[in-house]
C-alpha cells in the first residue's frame, strides 16, 4: 500500500479511518482473491469492514493477518456461517461476525456507551444484516453528534449515525 504506518493510538486510528473519506470508494461486496499478508480489495471498491481494515493498516496493523492467524488457531470459536471448513484468508477479515469475535476474543469488548474517537460500533441494519464503522474525532456541526466513518452503501463517508441503528458491539482495540 505504501503508506507510512501512524503511531497506534485510539486518535490516530479515528484520523487514519478520517482520511478515507478522501478515496474514490464504491460499494462492492463481491469476493476478491487478494494477497496475503496486507492484501486488500481494489482501492476503488469496499464494504464497511474494508474501512476498519484500510484505517487500521494506516496505524501498522495488518487485520487480514491477525484474524487469519487466530481463525487458523481456533476455527471453531467463531460463526460458522458460511459452510467454510478451514479459514480463508482472502475473506474471514471482511465478515463483521468474524470481526466481532475477534475483538471479543482479544478482550477488546467494551460495556459502556462512552463512544470515543477511535472505537468500533457493530449494528444489526435487520433481517440479518450487521454492520461496522470507526468512531471518529469529528462532529456533525449542527447538532454537536459525533460522526461514524463508514461505508453502508454509499462508499467510504462520514456521517451522524452512531445510534441510527440497534448497537450490537463496542470495541476498542490496538494491539
Amino acid at each position: 500500500m505504501g503508506l507510512k504506518a501512524q503511531k497506534q493510538s485510539p486518535s490516530n486510528l479515528a484520523q487514519a479511518a478520517a482520511e478515507l473519506a478522501q478515496d474514490a470508494v464504491s460499494y462492492d461486496p463481491s469476493y476478491f482473491s487478494i494477497a496475503y499478508p496486507m492484501g486488500d480489495v481494489p482501492a476503488n471498491k469496499g464494504v464497511c469492514t474494508d474501512v476498519i481494515i484500510r484505517a487500521y493498516r494506516k496505524v501498522g496493523v495488518d487485520l487480514q493477518e491477525l484474524v487469519h492467524q487466530d481463525m487458523k488457531q481456533n476455527f471453531g470459536a467463531y460463526p460458522q456461517n458460511w459452510g467454510l471448513k478451514k479459514p480463508d484468508a482472502n475473506i474471514d477479515h471482511r465478515r463483521v461476525p468474524n470481526l466481532m469475535c475477534y475483538f471479543k476474543r482479544q478482550k477488546a469488548k467494551l460495556n459502556t456507551k462512552d463512544y470515543q474517537a477511535g472505537d468500533l460500533v457493530c449494528w444489526n441494519l435487520g433481517s440479518g444484516i450487521l454492520h461496522i464503522g470507526i468512531v471518529l474525532k469529528e462532529q456533525n456541526k449542527a447538532n454537536k453528534r459525533t460522526l461514524i466513518m463508514h461505508n453502508i452503501g454509499a462508499g467510504q463517508v462520514k456521517e451522524d449515525v452512531l445510534f441510527q441503528y440497534a448497537i450490537i458491539g463496542h470495541y476498542r482495540y490496538l494491539p
